[in-house]
């Protein structure tokens, strides 16, 4: 354990890193019908509970970047979908995949050069990371997308630069797709900038209404 917020979970032919600092819970991991994780189990992750390559593929479920593994057995490591992706949850983050370069991300969070949830609530202590706030502050937004951007772009890959600014939105340059809460695939674009202060009435997108409502982050 390098750090008391990252736990190692070793194993013969991988080990596990687990960041609880983004963490928010979503169960990809021990919904899995391997016993690779099980709550309550002490550890609670046995890498060697399965093949390294189905490991690692049950790892990367993981949409917040919590997750990691360290290969030792030459298996390729993690790298980039083909293609950058937003989904928009229902009442809840904005989740990326992709390529990703994210403003505020610390050097030892490798997971979220590939994955990442986002705030959009404007509530979560550990911005731009979610930290579940959304549910205590009752955020309601069903993740629903009424635009379509640039819809016959034909490539969302290469890198994705997610910025921040301060007091206002998130700032994401680079060919991406986003999705709606309801799976449908609803826009396509080379830039967009998305609300994190919770307030905006053409969510998922800023409408300055960072402004009104007086938001203050990094």
């Amino acid at each position: 354990m390098s750090d008391k917020r990252i736990f190692r979970f070793d194993g013969e032919k991988l080990d596990v890193l687990w960041d609880s600092r983004l963490c928010i819970h979503v169960g990809e991991c021990t919904r899995a019908r391997e016993e690779l994780f099980v709550s309550g189990r002490k550890p609670w992750c046995e890498p060697d509970r399965g093949d390294a390559d189905n490991v690692a593929e049950v790892v990367q479920r993981c949409p917040t970047g919590a997750l990691v593994c360290e290969r030792k057995d030459g298996g390729a490591g993690e790298a980039a979908q083909a293609t950058n992706e937003v989904s928009v949850a229902n009442n809840g983050p904005l989740y990326f995949s992709g390529d990703l370069q994210i403003d505020g991300a610390a050097d030892d969070m490798p997971g979220v050069r590939f994955r990442a949830a986002l705030c959009r609530c404007g509530e979560s202590d550990n911005k731009p990371f979610c930290d579940n706030s959304h549910e205590a502050a009752e955020f309601l937004d069903r993740g629903a997308l009424g635009q379509t951007g640039e819809a016959t772009l034909e490539s969302t890959g290469g890198a994705l630069v997610i910025k921040r600014i301060q007091n206002g939105p998130l700032i994401v340059a680079g060919s991406f797709s986003m999705r709606a809460a309801s799976g449908r695939e609803a826009w396509r674009g080379m830039r967009a900038a998305l609300c994190r202060c919770g307030a905006s009435k053409n969510k998922p997108f800023c409408d300055g209404a960072h402004k009104e409502v007086g938001f203050e982050a990094d």
